[in-house]
């Protein structure tokens, strides 16, 4: 099936939009050919100011409606309890809010942006997703990661080329309870090693100490920002490890 044959058996569609590559084509797709379309961008502690930043923007230069709902996502404490299918228990809550607002606004199919890359055996919260009926079209169509980003590119979007992001839960080893602070200091990490150039990386949080994880080409940007790192980091963590497995080697 196509995209624009999808979007003919589905003229009206609310979308569950992060911002990021794949749910920014969707809403790219949705514009062009729905007969009517909102965005809904779902904010919690778990995502970082510049995702809903790029959200936004992306929203706007789309020429689609994008509405903010606020999510206290901890208040869940089986999310908040960390355990290794939190995400399916994430899900249920965020698009709990997200079909809600969708029927209020007139809205009876939901959609998000799963690809046909997305293993759902490795992604509980895609379960939650098949109980709620929310439709993943780019899964539907047969759209791979690799088609998106060419697609995207070809449409001129600007994430085309944005790295893959996963929430800051995922930071957080599975069974250690989740909590504001410890979210706080991984964003803060993070984005500072945003500001030195770094990109694909994460900042992962054991226990009380980082491990940080950058791709393999971008070992000597750690190597000549060592001392800074280790300064700025060194104040919110116990140690500062760095792993030797790069992420394009795992």
């Amino acid at each position: 099936m196509e995209l624009s044959s999808f979007f003919e058996e589905y003229p009206e569609v609310a979308i569950a939009f992060s911002g990021g590559v794949d749910s920014a084509y969707l809403l790219c797709e949705a514009a062009k050919y729905a007969q009517r379309v909102c965005a809904y961008y779902v904010k919690t502690v778990f995502q970082p100011q510049f995702e809903y930043d790029d959200a936004v923007k992306m929203a706007a230069s789309l020429g689609v409606t994008m509405k903010t709902i606020e999510a206290d996502i901890l208040s869940n404490e089986t999310v908040a309890n960390n355990p290794d299918n939190r995400c399916y228990y994430c899900k249920q809550t965020i698009f709990s809010g997200i079909i809600k607002n969708a029927l209020n606004d007139g809205f009876t199919c939901v959609l998000d942006g799963t690809n046909a890359s997305d293993e759902e055996g490795d992604r509980p919260g895609m379960k939650a997703l098949a109980e709620m009926k929310v439709l993943s079209p780019l899964r539907i169509c047969g759209l791979s990661k690799a088609d998106i980003r060419r697609l995207s590119k070809e449409e001129g979007l600007f994430t085309w080329d944005k790295p893959s992001y996963a929430c800051l839960a995922t930071r957080i080893m599975t069974g250690q309870r989740i909590d504001e602070r410890l979210l706080r200091r991984c964003d803060d990490s993070e984005e500072f090693l945003r500001r030195l150039g770094f990109s694909d990386f994460r900042v992962r949080t054991r226990g009380e100490d980082a491990v940080i994880q950058i791709r393999s080409e971008q070992i000597s940007l750690l190597v000549t920002n060592r001392s800074s790192i280790l300064k700025k980091l060194g104040g919110m963590y116990r140690s500062v490890l760095f792993d030797l497995k790069a992420r394009d080697e795992q």
